[in-house]
């Protein structure tokens, strides 16, 4: 979808194409680093970037270029190899724009000594994301947020705000933040539908749950497979829950040796995994594990149907055979 025209300043002339270019290809690399691949949709982002009016259009032409290179140094403060050189080009960029949102993540990080004033400097990033794009743009641009490259600062800075106020257990904050990106990106590119399914089993909104199974229908990743068995036996359809456990174990069967005990949670997170296998099965359970710990019948349940398909099946008794004499 192509972002709706936004209204310009008289006195603003285009960003050189050149110029927008860079910019556009600098996100792209930090993708490259994070993923180690460009996905379509990340180049239909570039090309429609390139193509829509920016969020820059409107400011003059010092405050454009000045957004840019705050940009860049932010791009560079990422990239850097000490602390002290991420510190210094963090707070250049901020000098240039005070509201460069990569920038002040880049200082979270350095400077936050507690999960408390991380949680903080990010609300604060946040917030500066939300002053830098405008309400407009946020209006006007909902529903295919992330299709926009503009838009890609402020969303990490909220999935690791949101990420972080779920590691602190303030799980209903958490909720907000992951609810507010999928109104803005239903298409879920950053896969925040995960650990919101997890929150809303956690703490027994099955109503949410079931609305977000039903949105993400097709999705058939262990932890959708996982979490409908949980919000099926949750819901007393054990009928249900007893189906939806025969497809999770098709769909992944590691994560129920985690569940029912044999095996013990690693203590680092995979940083890759493939379909099935054991790597998704952990970060399959780093989102379920607090909903299926918080409902002890649920894993006594469990335990038992695992109990029940390993148990030898019964062959039925011969029949005698009388024989007369």
């Amino acid at each position: 979808m192509i972002k709706k025209p936004v209204k310009k300043s008289p006195t603003r002339k285009e960003v050189p194409p050149s110029t927008e270019m860079k910019a556009a290809m600098r996100q792209l690399e930090k993708l490259m680093e994070s993923s180690g691949m460009i996905a379509p949709g990340d180049m239909n982002a570039l090309l429609t970037s390139l193509q829509a009016p920016s969020v820059l259009d409107g400011l003059s032409d010092a405050e454009a270029d000045a957004r840019h290179e705050a940009q860049e140094l932010a791009f560079d403060a990422m990239e850097a190899e000490s602390e002290a050189e991420a510190r210094k080009l963090a707070k250049r960029a901020l000098r240039k724009d005070p509201d460069c949102v990569d920038a002040l993540v880049v200082l979270a990080g350095i400077e936050s000594d507690s999960p408390k004033k991380m949680i903080e400097a990010l609300q604060n990033a946040v917030a500066a994301g939300e002053r830098s794009l405008g309400a407009e743009f946020f209006k006007e641009n909902k529903g295919h947020f992330w299709g926009l490259l503009d838009t890609r600062p402020y969303m990490r800075a909220l999935e690791q705000l949101a990420a972080l106020l779920r590691a602190e257990g303030i799980n209903l904050d958490a909720i907000k933040h992951y609810e507010k990106m999928l109104v803005l990106n239903p298409n879920d590119n950053q896969g925040v539908r995960d650990p919101l399914l997890g929150l809303y089993l956690a703490l027994g909104s099955l109503d949410e749950a079931g609305k977000l199974l039903h949105t993400y229908k097709d999705d058939a990743s262990a932890n959708f497979a996982w979490g409908r068995v949980l919000e099926r036996f949750l819901s007393g359809d054990l009928r249900g829950a007893a189906a939806a456990l025969k497809k999770a174990r098709e769909t992944n069967s590691f994560v129920e040796l985690y569940l029912s005990g044999p095996k013990n949670f690693p203590g680092e997170m995979p940083d890759m995994y493939s379909p099935g296998s054991e790597e998704e099965a952990i970060l399959c359970l780093d989102n379920m594990a607090l909903a299926w710990g918080n409902f002890k019948p649920a894993i006594l349940w469990l335990m038992e149907q695992l109990i029940k398909d390993k148990a030898p099946k019964k062959t039925p008794a011969a029949k005698l055979r009388i024989v007369r004499k």
